[in-house]
């Protein structure tokens, strides 16, 4: 199963590997004293960039032989194409047995991201990869996130060694199966683990991937011989069925007729499909900043970016509604129970304020004319305040007032729309008041619709309650475009705020359901933010 060194398994070893002038080789870097010391080779580009998608190669060998430069090659091919890459030496029996091996892996891990900064490290888009043995302690560090008892005594406990995805070659995923499937299981198995299957099942068990597989899992990418004769090419299909089935995204690639030890066009492969797959789990698309509003316990306006959810400022909005981003940082919000529309510069501090005659103002645009549009929802009315307060333009009526509507937005042709929560309903105003357009949800009066935003198309995105959906409309009213409703793909409590994507994705707030998604045009999920404790209204994104 494992006697084959990963030199063989994987990449040819040359006698001196040869760094190219435009890459960084840090040689014999120490990662850990424990039964060390134990060292690391790290790769990675001459560049000013102050950090890299970031790979950890561990070596194959049986558990008991194998050296960290096999991976050389392939951390330079890695550094080429814009990665830090490390490589490293671990424990080997038979003096050291499970779980020496997979807390040195956290170890390095660990270290990667201590020193992020010295060595051009993205602690967050931090991948490993691994053969034979080594793709099983890939494994291992893939499934066990947050396990204590695999962390060891090695230095830099306060970082996570948890990683981003994984890449194993024929790693093996259930030694209690490995028996009579494995040409060399009975050699190599008892050194690693204490002894054979009838007197170390214990350890068998918990030094199997497979066991430890939950929703918390990194994603897998496992490419395997279907005729290997050292690990059963039905260890990784085990192991990605159970991944899937906890929700987890997994893959196993079958290289038909290849034995353990990929060579020539497998090998060529193999690479390719490891590079591709790095490339997309590791090399995300730039990310998104989005204004999102706290409705609920926190009560604040929040900049965060997306989809990493990571926070850049908040300011208080008195648990209120609506938020839009302005040119130059700056940025108009509601402060509903304080009855004012508020706007701040990029530095959070007030710069404008109107507050005249309001009473609850849920929602506030300012117009490409530089005045603001503000819908009060206790007052019933949706009014047009030039910068000096001046109220130049107003609809009010019974229909919207006493909390039944929510966001208000102008379109480009000079309209209104104006959604009225309380009967699910749309309507479109024109400068003189009338009503020019509406739309009713189906299936009233127990939904709720809370925003609608016009096209360049000319349809409408709507967000709706009871069930949560979000629909694309046309001007004769009919459905184009849902994503949640009934349909059991994507569904939602309470869909609210909507940030429309220029590639015609959508950010989608599910207001009840604590969640953020993000669609693509077809309405396919692409990423997915669960918000905890806040309760978000609206989302906005910032250009």
């Amino acid at each position: 199963m494992l006697r084959i060194l990963f030199a063989l398994a994987a990449l040819p070893l040359a006698a001196q590997v040869k760094i190219p002038e435009n890459l960084i080789h840090d040689a014999n870097v120490e990662y850990s004293r424990v039964g060390g010391p134990l060292q690391m080779d790290i790769v990675r580009p001459r560049d000013n960039a102050p950090q890299h998608p970031t790979v950890l190669a561990i070596h194959g060998g049986g558990f008991r032989a194998g050296k960290r430069e096999s991976y050389l090659p392939l951390c330079i091919k890695l550094a080429q194409r814009g990665y830090t890459c490390a490589t490293m030496t671990y424990r080997l029996s038979p003096r050291n047995q499970f779980p020496a091996p997979v807390e040195d892996a956290k170890a390095a891990v660990r270290f990667l991201r201590a020193n992020a900064a010295k060595y051009g490290v993205d602690p967050i888009n931090l991948g490993v990869t691994g053969g034979s043995a080594g793709g099983h302690l890939a494994l291992m560090l893939g499934v066990t996130p947050g396990v204590m008892e695999f962390e060891g005594s090695g230095p830099n406990q306060q970082f996570s060694s948890s990683v981003k995805c994984v890449v194993s070659y024929y790693g093996p995923t259930d030694f209690t199966k490995s028996y009579g499937k494995s040409v060399d299981a009975a050699e190599v198995l008892p050194m690693f683990l204490g002894g054979d299957l009838e007197h170390a099942r214990k350890a068998h068990l918990k030094a199997s991937p497979l066991y430890w597989v939950s929703p918390s899992s990194a994603p897998v990418l496992a490419i395997h011989g279907t005729v290997d004769r050292y690990v059963e090419f039905n260890q990784s299909v085990w192991l990605v069925d159970k991944l899937k089935a906890s929700g987890v995204e997994a893959e196993v690639v079958a290289i038909e007729g290849s034995d353990h030890g990929f060579k020539g066009k497998d090998a060529e492969r193999a690479e390719g499909l490891l590079m591709a797959y790095f490339d997309k789990m590791l090399k995300p698309a730039p990310e998104r900043n989005l204004l999102i509003v706290d409705h609920g316990p926190g009560g604040e306006v929040i900049s965060m970016m997306w989809p990493s959810a990571r926070v850049l400022w908040k300011v208080p909005n008195a648990h209120s509604h609506d938020a839009q981003p302005l040119p130059g940082g700056h940025v108009l919000y509601t402060t509903g129970s304080e009855h004012k529309v508020i706007e701040m510069d990029r530095d959070q501090k007030k710069v404008w304020e109107f507050s005249t005659g309001l009473d609850h103002p849920l929602s506030a645009q300012r117009l490409a004319n530089g005045n603001t549009l503000i819908g009060d929802a206790r007052g019933g009315k949706v009014i047009e305040v030039d910068p000096k307060g001046n109220e130049v333009w107003k609809y009010a009526t019974a229909d919207i007032a006493n909390m039944r509507m929510r966001n208000s937005r102008r379109t480009a042709e000079g309209t209104t729309l104006i959604a009225v929560e309380a009967d699910a309903k749309l309507i479109e105003v024109d400068k003189a008041g009338n009503i020019v357009w509406s739309w009713k949800a189906p299936e009233t009066p127990t939904r709720r619709l809370y925003q609608g935003q016009r096209l360049a198309n000319g349809n409408t995105i709507m967000s709706l309650s009871d069930p949560g959906e979000v629909v694309e409309v046309d001007k004769a009213g009919k459905i184009v475009r849902s994503i949640g409703g009934l349909k059991s793909d994507i569904r939602f409590g309470w869909a609210s705020g909507v940030a429309i994507l220029p590639e015609g994705g959508l950010i989608i707030n599910d207001y009840t359901g604590r969640r953020i998604i993000e669609v693509d045009k077809q309405g396919k999920l692409i990423h997915e933010w669960r918000t905890g404790a806040r309760t978000i209204a609206s989302i906005a994104l910032v250009d």
